[in-house]
């Protein structure tokens, strides 16, 4: 009995103590679980049951992060005005409700590529908003010293359903067609909306500014990343990798599918490996960035994601041999871009005055996910010109490149460890 004693002192310890944090983990690890089903299930159902070209696939993609170019700058200024939690469980409603869409439609008989489109531009609304109120709300309910803890224990929720999820909406796509597994995740995202409403989030996260116009607002969160050297490189370095990989989220399906001959069930299973790299970087996470420093282990995430995009357009022979292939180059390239997200969203999270959280924190995904949109695009007109596989390599080379530029000048290599007070 002692020792399971100790165990469990050692294991629920930090921020596992709180209650509200543990249902705010629990929330996303929920709509974790049901975002690998539609992870997987919406380009299948665009590859296998509508064929739909690169370009197509691409613009599906596109549309998907749209709307962090349209609206998440205006996204900011309204989250320093608001309280945040209202604003999660609206979206995760709205988002459940968008994914009932493809099903029903494909019940009626009527599913088609652009309802495809609507689904996805709703739900990156959704994504949008949500996302960004959920950030900022992690990082007022784990205290500036515990951002890399509260990340790092976000991200093994997120990582531990894409490490059992992946296999598991291979199978259900295979057993029920992917428009129909996509129920279960509007279903995750409704019981999250139920189980927010019990956390009782921070009273003091409404920075209200007087008769300050939007624009003047959208202006302050601009200048904060413009005038801080760490924010503007490291919305450099992740608005060029966003793009790469967009990019390779608009052909990788295809070519598992086309070129690789692989079912919805292989492409889960490799699905998978990517989940165990993303459960050992969670896991490891806090112990390698206290070994090696925060900027150093954003560097390293990026050197292995691209080293698997380059292996990605390596890859040949039968579909077994694809699929364990395949697989290990997921395990590495998830496993270095958890490493990298964790320590590049507590950096940018510790440097960032509580009052202007929210502002970075939408200006931030403007600036790096804006450019999601146009990789999907440029990927799948490229595919389209010179063809899949070719196009898997050259965004592993243009990856390896950006690598080379963040060992070579970026700023962001040099911050070992947190800065205990944010610089306003």
């Amino acid at each position: 009995m002692k020792p399971l004693q100790r165990w469990s002192r050692r294991a629920f310890r930090g921020l596992w103590l709180s209650p509200d944090f543990r249902k705010l983990w629990a929330s996303l690890t929920i709509t974790s679980f049901g975002a690998q089903i539609t992870n997987l299930a919406l380009p299948l159902t665009a590859a296998l049951l509508l064929h739909a070209t690169p370009l197509q696939m691409g613009i599906l993609i596109a549309l998907e992060t749209l709307p962090f170019a349209l609206v998440s700058l205006h996204a900011g200024v309204l989250l320093d005005r608001v309280r945040k939690l209202p604003i999660v469980i609206a979206t995760d409603l709205g988002r459940g409700l968008a994914l009932l869409a493809i099903p029903m439609s494909a019940f009626m008989n009527a599913l088609s590529i652009e309802i495809l489109y609507v689904v996805g531009f709703l739900c990156g609304i959704q994504n949008v908003v949500g996302g960004a109120a959920y950030q900022v709300l992690l990082a007022q309910m784990a205290g500036r010293k515990r951002l890399v803890e509260a990340n790092a224990k976000i991200a093994l929720g997120e990582t531990s359903a894409a490490l059992v999820g992946p296999g598991l909406a291979g199978g259900l796509i295979q057993a029920l067609t992917a428009p129909l597994a996509i129920v279960l995740d509007a279903v995750a995202f409704f019981a999250s909306a139920l189980m927010l409403r019990r956390v009782h989030a921070p009273t003091d996260v409404a920075h209200r500014s007087g008769t300050a116009s939007v624009w003047a607002e959208i202006g302050e969160g601009l200048k904060l990343v413009w005038r801080n050297r760490t924010l503007l490189a490291l919305a450099w370095l992740a608005g060029l990798w966003q793009f790469l990989h967009h990019m390779q989220l608009a052909v990788l399906i295809l070519f598992a599918t086309r070129d690789l001959s692989m079912s919805a069930g292989a492409i889960g299973l490799t699905f998978m490996f990517g989940g165990l790299g993303c459960v050992l970087a969670a896991a490891f996470a806090e112990q390698l960035t206290a070994r090696f420093g925060v900027g150093p282990i954003i560097v390293q995430g990026l050197i292995l994601s691209a080293l698997a995009w380059q292996a990605f357009g390596l890859i040949s022979g039968p579909p077994w041999l694809a699929t364990v292939v395949l697989g290990l180059a997921m395990l590495v390239f998830d496993f270095g871009a958890v490493l990298y997200g964790i320590n590049y969203l507590a950096l940018r999270q510790a440097i960032t005055p509580d009052r202007l959280l929210g502002r970075m924190t939408a200006t931030m995904r403007f600036l790096t996910v804006a450019a999601a949109p146009l990789g999907s695009l440029v990927g799948g007109a490229l595919a389209t010109v010179i063809g899949l596989r070719a196009t898997l390599l050259t965004i592993g080379a243009l990856g390896l490149a950006l690598a080379a530029g963040a060992v070579l000048w970026s700023p962001v290599r040099h911050h070992r460890e947190l800065p205990a007070v944010a610089v306003d």
